[in-house]
């Protein structure tokens, strides 16, 4: 962009203050000069240094923040003035007459004259009548007290005076006076020039640009005779850390969405549930090496929870001998002290169970679709790729004639959604499905297959147990961590959680 085309593009703000910007200068100077409020011109400072016109930095400035009784001072003057003309008017003027020509700001400062009056040199004398008083001498020469420059100064400045080696006289003579100003620190906003900006204050460009096309000039055909200020999309602009959602729940939100749009219906349950609903109904044998302590998190207190004592029946004799579904079952003593134990869910498969039974008790749809996203807890070692506490997303879809074609249609969906193009489905093994399968997704980057989640179709033991007849049921369970790792490029999937607060402002939004 040349500077002609620059100057073009420049904001009504940054017009204002384009005359009134020196080599160096101060954002309030600026400001003062341009008749704009300190935000509007650091506004159009911020977008000249976007364009590379000016440079902008922060100071600490101490200095002297003159209160309303010192701008008084300034503008009536200050005490001892007031008291002076009346002594130069009157030649003589005794100590208790000198409240009464005091300034109505600052009454109780005759002491504080007294003192000035005397530095002076005044002479300080008896009058006949035996009172103490002072006599005027035209030889003595008045000095200007270094306090009403100070207040002069501080007047241009906001009622601000920096403490500088020039200023620090006038700063520490009102800091003398009570009430007249307080020493503070405050930041100080300073620009310079660049090259490109010099050259910018020599550009003169005094066309009129319209900001905005109307509806008005479409309509009248007005739009053909103006400018428009052309905008540049690719300049630089100052970062705006908004307010946003944890990235994580963003993701989440997104699948569910995802889901939703599908038509599904989310399943909600408790983090707490019984070994009964979250393994044993899935029929998952009591002895299987995922009930050890060293992979699940069971509850010392209350270590026990209730179930229901009808499906126990059922699920008991599935569990030893098959019951009614034509399996031999597991072929073990199946116990009850082991089904109440609770636990924290290792898994949402066990939503999925509990709206099996609730389509038998008539509280769920069948046909249905249903999902959920929502945390599981395992008993692992820490790492960059294992979590002990993560989301899974579970989904399930009950209908007659179901086939193990339309679960590999809902999972290439949901991956598709997902930004993810290439997904492989390749046998695998779990306790509750069959055929059962492992969902994997290609990873460009490593040049290798990512595992993450495995799905399958509910085993008769699980479908005809709960629903109380055999009926397909399409079924998966999801690492969400996994997926969302790739999303976000981040390689050790502690990271996801880390609440790295610059992590937090800069990582991209989930779209």
């Amino acid at each position: 962009m040349n500077i002609k085309e620059l100057a073009a593009s420049l904001h009504p703000l940054e017009r204002k203050v384009l005359p009134h910007l020196q080599k160096k200068g101060t954002l309030a100077a600026l400001a003062k000069a341009s008749s704009l409020q300190e935000v509007e011109a650091m506004r159009a400072l911020q977008w000249l240094e976007g364009k590379g016109c000016v440079t902008i930095t922060t100071e600490e400035e101490e200095g002297v923040a003159i209160s309303k009784k010192g701008q008084q001072a300034h503008k009536l003057g200050l005490p001892e003035e007031h008291v002076i003309k009346a002594l130069k008017q009157h030649k003589e003027l005794t100590v208790s007459a000198i409240p009464h020509h005091l300034p109505p700001y600052d009454r109780g400062a005759t002491g504080a004259v007294i003192g000035v009056l005397k530095k002076l040199g005044l002479p300080f004398i008896t009058t006949k009548e035996g009172a103490p008083a002072f006599k005027w001498v035209d030889a003595v020469a008045i000095k200007e007290p270094p306090a009403k420059q100070g207040l002069a100064e501080a007047s241009k400045r906001e009622w601000w005076l920096p403490i500088t080696p020039a200023t620090k006289s006038a700063a520490e003579d009102i800091l003398r006076r009570k009430g007249y100003g307080e020493r503070q620190k405050r930041k100080l906003k300073r620009y310079a020039l660049t090259k490109l900006g010099v050259a910018l204050t020599e550009q003169r460009d005094t066309k009129t640009y319209e900001e905005k096309l109307t509806h008005a000039m479409l309509k009248d055909g007005t739009w053909q005779q103006k400018t428009f200020r052309p905008y540049n999309v690719e300049i630089n602009v100052p970062r705006i850390h908004r307010g946003r959602k944890h990235f994580v729940n963003e993701a989440i939100e997104s699948i569910k969405r995802i889901w939703l749009d599908m038509g599904f219906t989310e399943m909600t349950g408790t983090d707490v549930q019984t070994a009964f609903w979250d393994l044993d109904a899935l029929y998952v044998p009591q002895d299987h090496p995922a009930r050890e302590m060293q992979d699940t998190f069971y509850l010392e207190k209350p270590a026990r929870g209730s179930i229901p004592a009808a499906l126990y029946k059922k699920v008991k004799r599935v569990h030893e001998n098959g019951g009614d579904t034509g399996s031999t079952g597991w072929r073990y003593r199946f116990s009850k002290e082991e089904s109440t134990r609770n636990l924290l869910r290792t898994h949402t498969t066990v939503l999925s169970a509990q709206t099996l039974y609730a389509i038998s008790q008539g509280k769920a749809a069948m046909p249905g679709k249903y999902f959920s996203v929502a945390k599981v807890y395992r008993n692992e070692a820490l790492d960059w790729k294992h979590l002990f506490e993560f989301y899974q997303v579970e989904g399930i879809v009950v209908a007659e004639g179901l086939t193990f074609q339309h679960l590999k249609g809902y999972l290439r969906a949901f991956f598709s959604k997902m930004g993810f193009s290439d997904v492989r489905i390749r046998p695998g093994h779990f306790p509750y499905t069959e055929p059962s399968a492992e969902v994997d997704v290609w990873d460009a980057k490593r040049k290798q297959w990512v595992e993450l989640g495995g799905s399958g179709i509910f085993r008769p033991e699980v479908t005809k147990t709960l629903i109380g007849k055999e009926v397909p049921v399409l079924a998966w369970g999801l690492g969400m961590e996994r997926i969302i790792k790739e999303y976000y490029k981040l390689e050790d999937i502690r990271d996801l959680y880390r609440n790295d607060l610059e992590q937090l402002k800069t990582i991209k939004a989930w779209l």
